[in-house]
C-alpha cells in the first residue's frame, strides 16, 4: 500500500504534522550569498565587516567567503557567498541577518 498523502520527500507523520528535522536541514544547501549596491566603497567594505563576523560568530569550522566589491554605475556592488560546513549553521547565519 503507499501512501498517497505524501507526496514530497519530508517525512511527515499524519497524526501530527510533524517533520523530521534531517528532511529540512538535510545539508545540501550550506551556502549563503549576498548582494547589494552601496553608495561608497567604505561602505561596503562595512558591510563585508559586518557579514564576515557573524559568519564567524555562527562557524564551527572556517566558513568559506568568497566576496567582492566592484564599482558600478551607482555606487559600489558587494557580493559575497558564504559556505558553511553544515546547513544548520547557514540557516543560523541567515536568521541572523534578518
Amino acid at each position: 500500500m503507499t501512501d498517497s498523502l505524501n507526496k514530497c520527500k519530508a517525512n511527515e507523520t499524519p497524526a501530527c504534522c510533524c517533520v523530521d528535522v534531517g528532511t529540512i536541514i538535510d545539508n545540501e544547501d550550506c551556502s549563503a550569498e549576498y548582494e547589494n549596491v552601496f553608495a561608497t566603497e567604505s561602505e561596503a567594505k562595512e558591510k563585508l565587516a559586518s557579514l564576515t563576523q557573524a559568519a564567524k560568530d555562527v562557524e564551527t569550522e572556517p566558513c568559506e567567503i568568497n566576496s567582492s566589491i566592484d564599482k558600478v554605475e551607482n555606487g559600489f556592488k558587494l557580493m559575497a557567498k558564504f559556505t558553511f560546513c553544515c546547513g544548520a549553521e547557514c540557516m543560523i547565519f541567515q536568521l541572523k541577518l534578518r
